[in-house]
């Protein structure tokens, strides 16, 4: 047999090799995955009279709330399509609802939005608000931002996705909102990519909203992650350009939840601190948020936190307290955390949060 036909004969069992292990490693790692049980197997038919804390204990109204969301349908000259994402929507608009507060919903450009739905992260509260058909006729007919007053407002929600970088930051109707309810000391939150509403906002005494404020959002890390050539997609990074603008950048851990406060300003770093942020911003409107669930997700982001601060023992108390007070965790978030540390070759960690994971499973 000649040299050539050695090196190509033992590349293809190295790469046959290689296709095996990778198979048997999926398979493995789907087997640490219990079942779907029964109630989620219909979760997409949700609707919201099915949700009692929407539906118990109503809060009398309080006034309105606007929720801005992009209408910006690709990024850049990229051709990836964008658009805001469901979950930021959803998830506040009714956290806003349930505690006695209308939502208008408006966009740069009015009418219907791009969305982004993404199944893997999709809830309860996200399909009941595609079920909904006030909150979608809100969305479908969503209102230009040049025609807002802010006056009706007491406060403001920028809903992040990815869009928002293109069509927030340099919106002059979007600056006066912020400007106007800021200056009122009405409440102004932001998650995720949200926060480029704020980047070019100055106000009466000449500086930025941004000046020497704590503030978190999409960070520089996560960006890359999923999209490492975002330099060249977006005009800017998020995080540089709020720092560039003197914000007092609070970053947290990689797709975990963080919120920041600074008084009546309020910031989230991604879709799982929507839940957060929005809660934070009812206490800042004066009230105690209304009592519900806390979500699988959340729970389980919290045993995450719990991980990055303080290590495996410490969450694996979590997870026994939880099970032991038959708290529901979310597993599959806890899987893909663990995917996520091995695409960054971080094996420690994904060995661990794999220990993690089996760990919880003892308690099925």
């Amino acid at each position: 047999m000649s040299k050539k036909r050695k090196i190509i004969k033992w590349s293809l069992f190295a790469i046959s090799s290689l296709i095996i292990l990778v198979v048997l490693f999926g398979v493995w790692f789907i087997s640490l995955l219990p079942p779907l049980p029964e109630s989620a197997k219909n979760i997409k038919n949700t609707l919201p009279s099915e949700l009692t804390y929407l539906t118990e204990n109503i809060v009398p109204n309080r006034g309105k709330i606007l929720a801005i969301v992009t209408s910006t349908d690709s990024m850049g000259n990229s051709g990836k399509s964008t658009g805001y994402e469901l979950t930021e929507l959803s998830r506040a608009y009714y956290i806003f609802q349930a505690n006695g507060y209308d939502v208008d919903v408006a966009s740069p450009l009015g009418g219907l939005p791009p969305v982004v739905l993404d199944g893997d992260d999709m809830k309860e509260y996200d399909y009941a608000f595609l079920n909904d058909a006030t909150a979608q006729s809100k969305v479908t007919n969503s209102i230009a931002v040049k025609d807002i007053d802010p006056i009706d407002y007491q406060a403001v929600y920028f809903v992040g996705g990815k869009g928002a970088m293109f069509d927030f930051p340099d919106n002059e109707y979007i600056q006066a909102i912020v400007k106007e309810l800021y200056e009122s000391d009405k409440v102004i939150g932001a998650v995720c990519h949200g926060p480029a509403a704020l980047v070019n906002v100055t106000l009466s005494n000449g500086e930025s909203i941004l000046s020497n404020k704590k503030i978190s959002s999409f960070t520089n890390q996560e960006e890359l992650l999923l999209i490492p050539d975002a330099p060249e997609i977006f005009p800017f990074l998020l995080q540089d350009k709020l720092i560039e603008n003197g914000a007092q950048f609070n970053e947290g851990s990689l797709y975990l939840n963080n919120v920041s406060e600074e008084g009546n300003l309020l910031t989230g770093q991604n879709p799982w601190s929507t839940w957060k942020l929005a809660e934070s911003m009812i206490k800042q409107l004066g009230h105690e948020p209304k009592k519900r669930e806390i979500t699988a997700e959340e729970n389980s982001i919290a045993i995450l936190g719990v991980y990055e601060k303080n290590g495996l023992d410490k969450a694996k108390n979590m997870v026994e307290n939880f099970s032991m007070e038959n708290i529901l965790i979310d597993r599959e978030l806890l899987a893909v955390h663990g995917l996520l540390a091995a695409y960054q070759f971080r094996i420690g960690k994904f060995i661990n949060l794999i220990r993690l994971l089996r760990y919880s499973n003892t308690f099925l």
